[in-house]
């Protein structure tokens, strides 16, 4: 499953499959911006990392980059406390938790519905999670009261990514598709609702490296059984692969920091201009055609903003 042919490393399928996961699906070419997008990264590494292009074979890739981002964070642990940083024992299970919902479960629906789904629809999906991270900590945990402030920043601020991404926009449905990423934003904001949970007990540092390596590890595992393909085939492809890494590891981690400092809501809102960046970005570095006009950006980065304002602007006026 693992061949070295000089300097290039090849990953590949396994005479084994899971029957009742979709492994031969195609991701369109299209949809390989919102990774790319993810890192500033030209979607020609990706194509030549994963040249099959499949759920499988990104579900690998996706494995790989995780279990190296939690290397990454563990052993920078383990250098600024000098010494080996480890869980309790009795957090492991709760560490596996987070691993299966913000690692595995949300990566195994986030791709399968994207193969199935546009980009446009994609985007706006997983521009969900905030909402989603939200309502998960209000009506499922209870540690936050859902408040119509909190509902109407959010609103406002979703109101930015459709706002951007409208004209691609069609309203028809499929479960496969929009609703596999909509479950990832449900699993999504429930890792965050146990990130923050969890995050009393364990550092959220630790939590983030340990729950990268077992769920890297999950995914890696997955990705072989339904046959993925990845390779590494020089030192550009390695440090594409570590740097994206590395952007998972750091922004985990400062994630779960975020997390235990603060209430779940005021953080959350922040993760619509996650999609509204991925497009600037996108258009800054990597030369996307058919971008969006200037004014269109700026009109939902302000409405994003005003939602980000509402939520975290303290009112004389006592919430309920």
């Amino acid at each position: 499953a693992i061949q070295v042919h000089g300097n290039q490393l090849i990953v590949h399928k396994l005479p084994l499959f899971f029957f009742f996961l979709p492994t031969e699906y195609h991701i369109p070419r299209s949809l390989t911006r919102l990774f790319s997008l993810s890192g500033c990264i030209p979607r020609g590494f990706y194509d030549m990392m994963i040249p099959e292009n499949t759920v499988s074979s990104t579900m690998l890739f996706a494995g790989i980059r995780f279990f190296l981002a939690g290397c990454l964070v563990i052993l920078y642990s383990c250098i600024a406390c000098r010494r080996f940083v480890a869980p309790k024992i009795k957090n492991i299970g709760k560490i596996t938790w987070v691993a299966m919902f913000q690692t595995v479960i949300q990566y195994v629906f986030f791709y399968i519905g994207v193969a199935n789904t546009t980009a446009v629809k994609a985007t706006l999906g997983s521009g969900c999670g905030s909402f989603s991270a939200i309502l998960v900590a209000t009506l499922i945990f209870r540690y936050e009261t859902l408040t119509l402030k909190k509902l109407f920043a959010c609103l406002i601020g979703f109101s930015g990514i459709l706002f951007v991404h409208f004209d691609g926009l069609d309203f028809t449905m499929n479960f496969l598709g929009d609703g596999f990423v909509l479950l990832a934003t449900v699993a999504y904001g429930i890792s965050s609702s146990l990130m923050k949970c969890y995050s009393d007990a364990e550092s959220p540092v630790v939590i983030s490296g340990y729950q990268f390596l077992i769920g890297g590890l999950i995914m890696t595992i997955i990705g072989l059984l339904l046959g993925g393909t990845v390779i590494v085939s020089d030192f550009i492809s390695w440090g594409v692969l570590l740097y994206l890494a590395l952007l998972s590891a750091v922004a985990y981690s400062l994630w779960g920091v975020l997390l235990k400092h603060n209430p779940l809501s005021k953080v959350a809102v922040y993760g619509f201009m996650i999609p509204i960046f991925g497009v600037i970005l996108s258009q800054c570095f990597l030369s996307e055609e058919g971008g969006v006009a200037l004014w269109r950006l700026l009109t939902a980065l302000f409405m994003v903003s005003v939602g980000i304002f509402i939520l975290n602007h303290k009112s004389n006026i006592k919430e309920d």
